[in-house]
């Protein structure tokens, strides 16, 4: 077994792990490994841990894990109740035709026989809504922060492909192989930079970004210590 995500926040009732991209949340009927062949080591209590929420296998960053029970009610009540705030960075191709906006664009779970299933913008889906800003281009890139005000499967990754910028390293949502002669980027450029929960006292983590993005927010004009 690799080495452990590694804690972004710890104390009695949570910790944050700084979760790669690649790396599953929990197995699945697939199997392989997962954030959940380390709860051993985050806790050895019959209460718990539990995952608070979760990322895509290809998301890096924030993740919640609960360390008991009465701590996963408490964050599920934050993000039921939208008081939990997350934050993500996103590496997109192009850029938004405006520079900040609110993208409202409902999703609902579609499956193929051919395909499997996965989401797709339909007026007769569950709401889903993102604040998005732009927060620095290069020549055919941008640099995104996205608020998730809802929590839809792979929410993120429609609503920016909606923007007709879809985020770098998605083949399912918008950027196929070998597109306008360019290879697609093997990792997906998202990133769940920040969590926050108003709780007592307060849960608040921020992850840097990883390898695969660092190139890309550079050309952005990010800078590390800033």
């Amino acid at each position: 077994m690799t080495a452990p995500p590694r804690l972004l926040f710890s104390d009695a009732r949570f910790v944050v792990l700084d979760k790669p991209a690649g790396l599953k949340v929990h197995p699945g009927p697939g199997g392989g490994p997962s954030v959940e062949d380390w709860f051993g080591l985050l806790s050895r209590r019959r209460d718990g841990p539990w995952l608070a929420h979760r990322l895509d296998a290809d998301t890096s960053g924030c993740l919640l894990v609960a360390l008991r029970r009465t701590a996963l009610h408490a964050a599920q009540a934050c993000f039921a109740e939208g008081r939990a705030g997350k934050t993500y960075w996103a590496m997109v191709r192009g850029s938004p035709a405006a520079p900040a906006g609110i993208i409202d664009l409902p999703l609902l779970k579609r499956s193929t026989a051919r395909t499997g299933w996965r989401m797709r913008a339909d007026p007769q889906g569950v709401a889903a809504r993102t604040r998005y800003r732009v927060l620095g281009r290069a020549e055919t890139t941008s640099w995104l922060e996205l608020e998730l005000l809802t929590g839809r499967t792979h929410q993120a990754r429609i609503h920016c492909a909606s923007l007709g910028c879809p985020i770098i390293g998605d083949a399912l949502y918008g950027e196929p192989s070998g597109e306008t002669g360019r290879e697609a980027d093997p990792c997906l450029h998202l990133l769940a930079r920040a969590i926050r929960l108003p709780l007592e006292p307060p849960v608040t983590a921020t992850a840097p970004p990883p390898p695969h993005m660092l190139a890309g927010l550079l050309a952005c004009g990010f800078r590390p210590d800033r």
